[in-house]
């Protein structure tokens, strides 16, 4: 008669075959507990799926468009179709009133001891002729390289793109993938000399990035299985490749290293602190070292403030549930 979802984030998809598995014996349970880190990883719309496995939806409604319209104002659109939401002036505050009654926030580092995490950013810098590339794709939403034409179709499908070009190579229309610069392999040659033999975990987006960074450093390992596992926290293996998608939630990797290198930043703040959360977590004895390669003057940059955007949300919304937390211990409310 008792629910523990683990990971409550990973129900945050109200159209998702998993959540509406859920909800359909969801009745059937007089408790639901739920667990995450990333309770609004990607903005408070995220929460509206979450609290409805919870409460059947009492408090933030029992549909998404109520949801949209008490809380929300469109923000970015194409005529009639809506791309992203903008909370209305005050909807934050209004929802964690209604949620805080049945929420509570603890951060580990108040209640563990934990090492230092220290965050830095190595910026790489394109040559005229690769930033003539990257700019050619962004103002034309096409460019024409050796292997054959890239295109976009929509904003969304440039992005990806122009990702791709920041990192050094980029799939074209055919599948190919064509060359652009290897800014980012010499720096991250760099950063693995001044960690002069301490393991590095090593995130990648695309294949053809994992397969560059390969052919770089033979010493490089995909992580793929438990085996994998038992070696990189045996101090067996010098340079992890590991994909955000992959990281899992509850992966343990800090036994075998304590530094972090993004090969690009990425939009997604959930995929983010769970993968940098595979080292920094506890039994961790180092201070853990996150390093991010930016391609100067790229959509990178607009990633890196994008995720500082949705972290400061959400730890807005963390601190507001904690204060709720410390009036109970005070026995205020």
């Amino acid at each position: 008669d008792a629910i523990v979802v683990d990971e409550l984030s990973s129900f945050k998809n109200w159209n998702s075959k998993r959540f509406k598995s859920l909800m359909k014996v969801r009745p059937k349970a007089k408790r639901v507990i739920g667990l995450t880190g990333t309770p609004s990883g990607n903005g408070l719309m995220d929460l509206f799926a979450e609290f409805k496995v919870l409460d059947m939806g009492q408090r933030l409604g029992r549909f998404i468009t109520k949801y949209r319209q008490d809380y929300f104002r469109p923000d970015r659109m194409n005529g009639q179709v809506v791309y992203s939401y903008k909370p209305l002036p005050g909807a934050e505050k209004r929802i964690y009133d209604k949620i805080s009654d049945i929420t509570i926030s603890m951060k580990a580092a108040d209640h563990l001891k934990m090492p230092e995490l220290v965050s830095s950013e190595y910026r790489v810098y394109m040559e005229e002729p690769e930033r003539a590339i990257y700019d050619e794709m962004c103002e034309d939403l096409a460019a024409q390289l050796d292997k054959g034409e890239v295109t976009a179709a929509n904003a969304g499908v440039l992005s990806g793109k122009l990702s791709q070009m920041a990192n050094g190579a980029v799939y074209t229309d055919d599948g190919d993938v064509e060359h652009v610069h290897d800014q980012k392999l010499d720096a991250l040659e760099d950063i693995l000399e001044e960690a002069n033999g301490e393991p590095v975990l090593l995130t990648y987006r695309y294949q053809h990035e994992r397969d560059r960074i390969m052919a770089r450093f033979p010493q490089a390992v995909q992580l793929k299985d438990s085996e994998t596992i038992a070696a990189w926290n045996a101090g067996e293996i010098p340079l992890l490749l590991l994909h955000p998608a992959g990281a899992g939630h509850g992966l343990n990797l800090q036994d075998g290293g304590h530094i972090v290198v993004w090969f690009g930043p990425i939009y997604d703040l959930e995929l983010w602190e769970q993968t940098i959360d595979r080292l920094y977590r506890q039994g961790q004895k180092h201070t853990t070292s996150v390093i991010v390669l930016v391609a100067e003057g790229t959509v990178e940059e607009d990633a890196m403030r994008s995720l500082d955007a949705k972290a400061d949300g959400q730890a807005a919304m963390m601190e507001a549930i904690k204060a709720r937390v410390n009036k109970y211990k005070r026995g205020v409310a």
